[in-house]
């Protein structure tokens, strides 16, 4: 049964930072690329950033270049999220989400909200 996991989200103030974590489980996390995505209030979901299998590169959104970072650990089935210099407008649910075997699967989400 495949399982993400999303978890480190919270309240940050402008100009703060967060380190996003989603823990993988139920199928071979070293095989699969891995992505996150973001969907704020009334917009629809988009896709935040990817990493390949081994980790050797990684793509993102135009909007969070310089600012996201995007990781991952095969050795603990997790991949990371590291977001700095967040604005308002990265108000978001974050989820995780991977493509094992041709089947989409997405974590529930974890809530970032940058607020003064």
């Amino acid at each position: 049964q495949v399982q993400l996991v999303e978890s480190g989200g919270g309240l940050v103030q402008p100009g703060g930072s967060l380190r996003l974590s989603c823990a993988a489980s139920g199928f071979t996390f070293s095989r699969y690329p891995m992505s996150w995505y973001r969907q704020a209030p009334g917009k629809e979901r988009e896709l935040v950033a990817g990493i390949t299998n081994t980790g050797g590169n990684t793509n993102y959104a135009d909007s969070v270049k310089g600012r996201f970072t995007i990781s991952r650990d095969n050795l603990k089935n997790t991949v990371y999220l590291q977001i700095n210099s967040l604005t308002p407008e990265d108000t978001a649910v974050y989820y995780c989400y991977a493509r094992p075997l041709g089947v989409h699967y997405w974590g529930q989400g974890t809530q970032v909200t940058v607020s003064s």
